[in-house]
C-alpha cells in the first residue's frame, strides 16, 4: 500500500510488517545503468540489488563517497579514470585509506584539492556536469542532487534557485563528492537504498553566513519529511551535500532489509566526536525472503 504525505511515498513493501518512508526521485533503467547492472551480475550480484546504509553518528558527502568505493571496489586507475570523468584537475587527488576511530578499523576517502574559493551558481555546476565525462545516469543524479540543493538554500534565503550562489557545497570537495558518490550509484544500479533514521544533534557550525544553529537551515528544509533521531554529541551531524544525496538517490528510511550481505564496509568522516566513533556501515547485497 502507498500513499503520498508531505512529498514523500510512504510504501510498505518491506520485510515482514514494518513499513519504510521512500524519498521520491529515485534512479531509473536507463541504457548505461542497465549495462552496469550486467556487470555486477557477473560479478556475482545477480538479482535485486539492494545497498543499505546504518548511521551510527551520520553521513557526510565524504562518508558516502568513501562506502560508495568499498562497495564497488573502485580504486587505483579505475578511481583516477572515473575522477578525470568528472574534472580532469581531480585526478590522483583522491585516495581511499584505512582509518581506526576506538582501535576499530575502517575505511576514509583522503582528498588533496587545490585550494579555491569560487562561489559556483546552479547554472556554474550544472555546465560542468554536461560537460564531464559522467555517464547519463550520473549526470541526471548529480544534477537533481544540486537541484535540491539550490532549491533548500532558495527557500532559506527567499531566492530563486537560480539565483543562488553555493559557498561551501560550491566547492571542488562537493562537486566532487557528489558527482563521484552518484556515478558509483548509478553502476550499482540498486534495486533499493534502505537508510536507517537520521541522527541528529543541538548545537552550531560556522559558515559562509556567520555562526548559524544546528542542522544548518538548507539542511533543516531537506530533512522535511524525513525519520531522525536525537545524537547525544553536540556538532554537524547530517551535512547538506548527504541529505541532498539520499533524496536524489531516492533512499528508503527503515530497518535492515531482507537480504543477502555480499559487501560490506565500515566508513568514518572527517569530524570525531568524544567518545563516539563517526561511523556508518555500508552493506551490498541481493534482495532475500528467509
Amino acid at each position: 500500500m502507498e500513499e503520498t504525505v508531505g512529498g514523500l511515498v510512504l510504501s510498505e513493501h518491506a520485510c515482514g510488517v514494518h513499513g519504510h518512508d521512500r524519498v521520491s526521485g529515485g534512479p531509473d533503467l536507463s541504457p548505461d545503468t542497465t549495462h552496469a547492472m550486467a556487470e555486477q551480475g557477473k560479478a556475482g550480484l545477480a538479482g535485486d540489488r539492494v545497498v543499505t546504509i546504518r548511521l551510527y553518528s551520520g553521513i557526510s558527502g565524504d562518508m558516502f563517497l568513501a562506502g560508495l568505493l568499498r562497495l564497488t571496489g573502485v580504486e587505483g586507475e579505475s578511481l583516477d579514470g572515473q575522477l578525470g570523468a568528472v574534472m580532469p584537475e581531480l585526478v590522483g587527488r583522491v585516495r581511499l585509506v584505512r582509518k581506526e576511530v576506538g582501535h576499530v578499523g575502517g575505511w576514509h576517502v583522503e582528498v588533496n584539492l587545490p585550494s579555491q574559493h569560487e562561489h559556483r551558481s546552479l547554472s556554474d555546476v550544472k555546465d560542468i556536469i554536461l560537460g564531464s565525462g559522467l555517464s547519463e545516469e550520473g549526470k541526471r543524479l548529480s544534477l537533481l542532487s544540486f537541484t535540491l540543493l539550490a532549491e533548500a538554500e532558495g527557500r532559506v534565503h527567499g531566492l530563486d534557485p537560480k539565483e543562488v550562489h553555493f559557498h561551501e557545497v560550491g566547492a571542488l570537495d562537493s562537486i566532487l563528492d557528489t558527482c563521484l558518490t552518484c556515478e558509483l550509484y548509478a553502476r550499482l544500479a540498486p534495486l533499493r537504498l534502505v537508510v536507517s533514521p537520521l541522527p541528529l544533534s543541538d548545537g552550531s557550525i560556522e559558515c559562509a553566513h556567520g555562526v548559524i544553529p544546528l542542522p544548518a537551515p538548507a539542511v533543516l528544509e531537506l530533512l522535511e519529511g524525513l525519520p531522525v533521531r536525537p545524537f547525544p554529541v553536540a556538532g554537524e551531524t547530517v551535512t547538506p551535500t548527504a541529505v541532498a544525496l539520499l533524496r536524489a538517490l531516492g533512499a528508503e528510511f527503515g530497518p535492515w532489509p531482507c537480504m543477502r550481505i555480499r559487501r560490506q564496509a565500515l566508513v568514518y568522516g572527517n569530524r570525531e566526536f568524544a567518545g563516539v566513533p563517526n561511523g556508518a556501515l555500508f552493506a551490498l547485497g541481493t534482495s532475500e525472503e528467509f
